[in-house]
């Protein structure tokens, strides 16, 4: 059984705002990255659009760093 919490993939936490109620009124990170569709055509499929990967398997660091660098 997956929790909403939980990465599928590694099992740590994801980081989802909607899986917290405490902030499911906010949009989650993965909104605003681009995920490789081939990272998630390695889930097996009965883990697919059930939670969020943790940001580490969706391969979107890079992406969240360079959205939190201040602009020079």
């Amino acid at each position: 059984m997956n929790k909403p919490d939980l990465c599928p993939a590694c099992g740590a936490t994801n980081d989802c705002t909607l899986a917290n109620p405490k902030t499911a009124d906010r949009a989650c990170w993965c909104y605003g990255v681009s995920i490789d569709p081939a990272v998630l055509e390695n889930l097996p499929a009965e883990l697919r659009n059930q939670s969020c990967l943790c940001p580490r398997c969706a391969r979107v660091d890079e992406q969240l760093r360079a959205k939190h660098q201040p602009i020079a």
